[in-house]
C-alpha cells in the first residue's frame, strides 16, 4: 500500500482525495494537512470528508508526517504548495501538485526542487483533458492558419485564479502546434472598438458562475464551418482520481518534473 499525505485535507478537493484514498485498494491515508490555525486542525480527516472516522488527525506539521508518508498530493494554494514541496524535497519523498496559479518564479523553484525528487505537476489531472491536449495539437497543425482559435473556460464563482491553469495549458499546446508565441498572440479580453481579429490571435476567455466544476471548450473557426472540442467535468472526483493515479505512478519514478501526459503514456 502506498502511503499518501493529503494537503488541504479540509478543502473541497482535499475531502474528495481523502475519501477516494480511503476507498482505494492500492493507497492508504498516512496523513492529512491544513494550514496553521485552520479550524479543522485536530479533527479526524475521515470525519471531515464525510466518510467516517479514519484515525488520522489533521495537522499543520508536514515534516512530522514525512516519516510515514511516501507521496504528498497537494491542491492547495501556490505559496502553501511551494512550502510543502520544500519539505517533501528535504525528506526525499514524491509529490503530486494540482495547484494552479503558480507564478513564473514559483514554477522555477518547483523545477529546481524536482531535480532531487519525483514530482507530477499538472493544472488538470483529468484523463480526458490530458487526452484532449494531445488531440488538439494535431488538429491545430492540420487546420493551420485558416482557422481562428479560441479557448473558453468556465468555473465556479469561488475560483480565485483566471484564466484556469487548464485553459492556459490548452492555449500553450495550441500555440506550440502552430508555431506561435502565446505571450505575443494570447488575447484575454475584448471590449470596445477593437478592430478586426488578427489572424494569429489565440483567444482565452473566462466565465465564473455558480457551482460549475470545470468546462473547457476549444473552438476552431473557419469560413463556413466551426469545430468545437469540449470537456465538462461534473464532479471533482474526475481530478481526484487522476491525482491518485499520478501518486501510484510517481513513487516509482526517478527525480524529475513530470505531468499527466507522462503518467498516461501519451508523450
Amino acid at each position: 500500500m502506498i502511503k499518501v499525505v493529503v494537503a488541504g485535507a479540509a478543502g473541497r478537493m482535499g475531502c474528495r482525495l481523502v475519501a477516494l484514498v480511503r476507498d482505494s485498494t492500492a493507497l492508504t491515508l498516512a496523513g492529512a494537512l491544513e494550514g496553521s490555525g485552520h479550524h479543522a486542525i485536530g479533527d479526524d480527516a475521515g470525519e471531515i470528508s464525510g466518510t467516517g472516522r479514519a484515525g488520522v488527525a489533521i495537522t499543520s506539521d508536514l515534516a512530522a508526517l514525512m516519516e510515514r508518508g511516501e507521496v504528498v498530493i497537494d491542491f492547495s494554494a501556490p505559496d502553501a504548495t511551494l512550502e510543502h514541496f520544500r519539505i517533501v524535497a528535504q525528506h526525499r519523498r514524491a509529490m503530486v501538485i494540482g495547484t494552479t496559479g503558480l507564478n513564473p518564479s514559483q514554477l522555477e523553484e518547483v523545477k529546481g526542487l524536482a531535480r532531487h525528487v519525483p514530482c507530477v505537476l499538472s493544472p488538470n489531472m483529468s484523463v480526458g483533458v490530458n487526452l484532449i491536449y494531445k488531440v488538439i495539437g494535431e488538429m491545430a497543425k492540420t487546420l493551420g492558419d485558416d482557422y481562428d482559435i479560441e479557448v473558453i473556460e468556465a468555473h465556479h464563482r469561488l475560483k480565485k485564479d483566471a484564466p484556469s491553469g487548464t485553459a492556459l495549458k490548452i492555449a500553450e499546446v495550441l500555440a506550440h502546434a502552430v508555431n506561435r508565441d502565446l505571450d505575443q498572440v494570447g488575447v484575454y479580453s475584448r471590449k470596445g472598438l477593437i478592430g478586426e481579429r488578427k489572424k494569429q490571435e489565440i483567444g482565452i476567455q473566462t466565465i465564473r458562475a455558480g457551482d460549475i466544476v470545470g468546462d473547457h471548450t476549444i473552438l476552431f473557426g473557419g469560413m463556413g464551418e466551426r469545430i468545437e472540442v469540449t470537456h465538462r467535468a461534473s464532479s471533482r472526483d474526475t481530478f481526484a482520481r487522476g491525482a491518485l493515479r499520478a501518486a501510484r505512478w510517481v513513487v516509482r519514478q526517478p527525480p524529475g518534473l513530470y505531468d499527466m501526459m507522462d503518467v498516461l503514456g501519451l508523450k
